[in-house]
């Protein structure tokens, strides 16, 4: 995931309150999730913080300041986790200028026109579909594997993969604690007040994390957003959908590709991916589709309202699909003034969760195809 965007991003947990049709999770950005003896050693003597300077959130006093306090007690009592704990991590954290720029709205919040056609050329591109047949044969296995387990295609995890990060090129070096706590207690646009809480209750996984020696909370980095690893997971999606791909005994997005790949395909069935169901419909819609097209991450249709409405369905013996709910999308290009209507699945929407983009989800799609060709029969 992921990314070029100041709109959010989330990747495995992407819960963006943005348009789905605009909404991009994309955030070329990293995770470092280090082995359990290594945050077993560092923490041995209570001493990973000591050679950390205090923090920006930290008032005249010496002490925490209000707002960050009273979530920091909170936490600590929900979560049961030593306050002493929490204090002392939140005492490092320093302010992400870049996150918060990232996220600033423009000045005269003029709404950013849809673009479809931009927005595949840059995600489905030669560069992408060049490494992921290359990933695809080096992690065969691993894939197949993971696809006969969760029904999820090799192509998708793949293409995910690509997206978010084109295969580890780029996985960010923003401190994620420093980031969360920024976007938690900072952030920039008054007017989005759930947006602030989503990054708190982020910001709150990822003390537990820490707490349960996931990861080391004081190192680990991540993208703008707070997306970590090959996939992009905030962590919640890692406390909650990461899973461990080689039987180690832990999870580490960021440098076991085996973990990275059984996790997209895990988050992705969690979400209601359906084995052997395409996620575009083979179908033809008919000339006034624009009446049928809905908004939102779940289908609102199903195969007999549409062919009621003048939907036809292609030639095929696969016919799983109309057993399914579904959905009318419009992939609009307002830049050419065109119009791309197409039959989505559960598939398609289970990958909206990743990131709540329609866009988002059909690059995803095409990108999957494009590597799937290349590797050839």
């Amino acid at each position: 995931m992921q990314v070029a965007v100041a709109s959010l991003f989330l990747s495995g947990c992407a819960s963006s309150s943005h348009s789905p049709q605009t909404a991009d999770t994309s955030s070329t950005t990293n995770q470092t999730i280090v082995s359990n003896d290594r945050i077993n050693s560092s923490r041995s003597g209570n001493t990973r913080q000591a050679s950390l300077a205090p923090g920006d959130f930290i008032g005249s006093d010496g002490q925490l300041l209000p707002d960050i306090q009273s979530f920091a007690r909170q936490t600590a009592q929900e979560q049961n986790i030593p306050l002493s704990d929490v204090e002392a991590l939140l005492r490092t954290a320093r302010y992400n200028a870049a996150a918060v720029r990232l996220m600033t709205p423009p000045a005269n919040r003029t709404r950013i026109r849809r673009a479809w056609l931009s927005y595949r050329q840059r995600h489905v591109d030669p560069i992408r579909i060049r490494r992921g047949a290359a990933f695809w044969q080096a992690h065969r296995s691993t894939l197949d594997q993971v696809s006969a387990r969760t029904g999820v295609p090799a192509s998708i995890i793949v293409a995910i993969i690509g997206i978010e990060t084109v295969y580890g090129q780029f996985t960010g070096d923003h401190r994620v604690l420093d980031t969360l706590t920024t976007l938690g207690f900072r952030y920039p646009d008054a007017s989005r007040p759930e947006r602030q809480a989503m990054f708190r209750a982020q910001l709150a996984d990822l003390l537990i994390l820490d707490h349960q020696g996931a990861l080391d909370a004081y190192t680990v980095e991540g993208s703008f957003a707070g997306a970590m690893g090959l996939p992009q997971f905030m962590p919640g999606s890692l406390m909650r959908y990461a899973v461990d791909g080689n039987g180690d005994g832990r999870v580490d997005l960021a440098g076991n590709v085996d973990d990275a790949i059984a996790s997209v395909g895990n988050f992705l069935k969690e979400h209601g991916w359906v084995r052997d169901v395409p996620a575009f419909a083979p179908v033809r819609l008919p000339a006034d589709a624009a009446r049928l097209v809905q908004d939102g991450l779940t289908p609102t249709s199903d195969w007999p309202r549409l062919k009621a409405a003048g939907a036809q369905a292609l030639p095929g013996r696969d016919t799983h699909w109309q057993s399914q709910p579904l959905g009318v999308i419009d992939l609009q290009d307002e830049i050419r003034d065109t119009h791309d209507y197409r039959c989505a699945t559960p598939n398609f929407f289970a990958i909206t969760h990743y990131n709540r983009s329609y866009f988002y989800a059909a690059s995803v799609i095409e990108l999957a195809g494009e590597i799937t060709n290349r590797m050839g029969p």
